[in-house]
């Protein structure tokens, strides 16, 4: 993991590395990597996933891989208001991670814009591919705890990878807290609780709960420790679960062709066909047609008993590898067909 900080502004300062970055990296457990793998079961996601959260929308591939997302944040305060913008971009065989952090007044200008009294911090990190396994971003969150809610399931001792406030590597894990019912609207609904906590190495851990609908949508989310939740004010179109339907099972039945029109005049068809191409062959090659005309007149005339070895003594003469005929005869006749395989000689 390499990585690269630039400030810019009045208040620039140097950037002094701490020593937690000697540490070796965090990395996701076997728990983690298998529960992402098993989301490559049929029916499960596709290919390709949109994931369009409030900010703006992110790629991800079917094992919750980030390709490309971006999101914002903003915080404002009255005494030092802050805006944090991220990208995170998949680059051959690595993640590139784009972080630019802004203090001072927030405006609807660009991070590029700088006005005085302002700094702005641009951090560029890039994670090797196996290093991120595991890892969760914010967008893939948001499809694992639809996933979760589906299953209606938390993998037990499962320890993902995720990107904690200052946009290092730590681990994120998740509890089932059980089912509840809360008022949304008018309405009383059921959720499925799960608790997602980001264990920073260098802060306190930070904890947020998600209260998901049995289709998979996010409820209400409450961040530990904060008064504030943010919570749906009406209940959405809940996506019943797919009924498959076997496949139907058709009985084999006797195909009788004489009686279907079609296959009849298929057979039809074909048989003037090849009636036609079989006159235009004997007209072209009339030695074909003397040939099995002298076979038939002398089969009639000697009426052998096995017409068969007859007809292979008959047309002996016109093969190829028919061995010498030799000069005296013998009472040990040879054998007018062809063996499939030669004799081996005895050793």
């Amino acid at each position: 993991m390499s990585s690269k900080v630039q400030s810019k502004g009045s208040k620039a300062k140097d950037h002094q590395p701490s020593t937690q970055e000697n540490l070796p990296p965090p990395e996701a457990n076997a728990e983690a990597i298998h529960f992402l793998n098993s989301l490559r079961e049929p029916g499960r996601l596709q290919p390709c996933l949109l994931c369009s959260p409030p900010s703006p929308p992110a790629y991800l591939s079917w094992k919750l891989e980030v390709v490309e997302q971006q999101s914002q944040e903003f915080i404002k305060f009255h005494i030092l208001p802050m805006e944090q913008k991220t990208s995170l971009l998949k680059q051959d065989d690595q993640l590139a991670m784009t972080r630019m952090v802004k203090e001072g007044e927030v405006s609807s200008r660009s991070l590029s814009q700088i006005s005085p009294g302002q700094e702005v911090k641009t951090e560029v990190t890039f994670f090797p591919r196996p290093s991120i396994e595991g890892f969760v971003s914010q967008a893939a969150n948001l499809v694992l705890l639809r996933v979760m809610a589906w299953r209606h399931t938390v993998p037990s001792n499962a320890r993902f990878l995720a990107l904690d406030t200052e946009g290092k590597l730590c681990y994120s894990t998740y509890q089932a807290l059980g089912s509840q019912t809360i008022q949304v609207g008018h309405q009383q609904v059921e959720v499925f609780i799960v608790e997602q906590t980001v264990h920073s190495e260098q802060g306190i851990p930070v904890s947020c709960q998600f209260y998901l609908l049995s289709d998979g949508h996010l409820a209400k989310r409450i961040q530990v420790g904060s008064p504030g939740c943010c919570m749906i004010t009406k209940v959405p179109v809940l996506r019943e679960e797919d009924d498959i339907e076997p496949r139907p099972a058709f009985k084999k039945k006797p195909l009788v062709w004489e009686e279907d029109l079609e296959l009849y005049s298929w057979f039809l068809d074909r048989k003037e066909e090849l009636r036609i191409s079989h006159n235009s062959y004997l007209r072209q090659h009339p030695e074909a047609q003397a040939l099995i005309s002298d076979f038939l007149l002398f089969l009639l005339l000697r009426q052998p008993v096995d017409v068969v070895t007859f007809a292979a003594e008959y047309f002996g003469p016109f093969a190829k590898r028919r061995p010498p005929t030799p000069a005296l005869r013998s009472s040990n006749r040879p054998s007018p067909f062809r063996e499939l395989e030669p004799e081996r000689s005895e050793a």
